[in-house]
């Protein structure tokens, strides 16, 4: 008889504010960006609505007709001034930790610079089992049907979207710059208040969990 056990499930996280705690860096770079432009930059307040594409920020400093060549400017610095002093968050390890003790793939799909992201994770020494970056939101689910991501968790409204358009689980975390209120309104099914909490949360979800079209 075929088995009737499920199959573990992929689980997929985004970067920023999620995974890793990037307000330093990017703030470093914008600081750095602007001394190189010549433009000025809130860095606080920029890194205070982290989450949506790059440009979506640079439209706010730069004319419209330089946000492209802003946008190549600070990818091309952002190794040199935003991997270093971005830490993980606690619980990031152990997340993806979780994942892989329960038999699943962890993967992580980003609106970040897909190299920049890969620089991160490897400074971190985190290791999923891939990663696609430059997604944000809806377009998430893309590589969210792909890699057949049965949850995914992310700290913004916008996660919360990618994960609804893929048919996935969507795990809010109130580590961003979305509060548990944000992320229940956007229609998270489940709202964590920081990734520490993943762990208990996926044991339970895997003694529960039922394969649905994508996993």
């Amino acid at each position: 008889m075929p088995s009737t056990t499920p199959l573990p499930p992929t689980v997929g996280f985004d970067l920023d504010m999620t995974l890793i705690d990037s307000r330093p860096g990017i703030r470093a770079c914008y600081l750095a960006l602007a001394q190189r432009t010549g433009t000025y930059i809130d860095a606080e307040l920029a890194v205070s609505r982290l989450g949506p594409p790059l440009v979506d920020e640079l439209i706010n400093w730069f004319p419209a007709h330089r946000v492209a060549e802003a946008a190549d400017l600070y990818r091309a610095m952002y190794p040199a001034y935003a991997i270093t002093p971005t830490p993980a968050l606690p619980g990031a390890r152990e997340a993806i930790a979780a994942v892989r003790d329960g038999g699943g793939r962890a993967i992580v799909v980003t609106a970040k610079h897909e190299p920049n992201a890969k620089l991160h994770l490897a400074h971190l020494g985190i290791e999923p089992d891939a990663v696609i970056g430059g997604l944000w939101a809806e377009q998430k689910a893309l590589a969210l049907r792909e890699h057949r991501a049965a949850v995914y968790v992310g700290d913004h409204v916008g996660d919360v979207r990618g994960a609804r358009t893929a048919g996935a689980l969507s795990v809010g975390v109130a580590s961003g710059p979305c509060d548990a209120t944000e992320l229940h309104g956007a229609g998270a099914d489940v709202v964590l208040t920081a990734l520490t909490e993943f762990p208990r949360w996926f044991s339970d979800y895997r003694t529960e969990y039922v394969p649905t079209g994508n996993a």
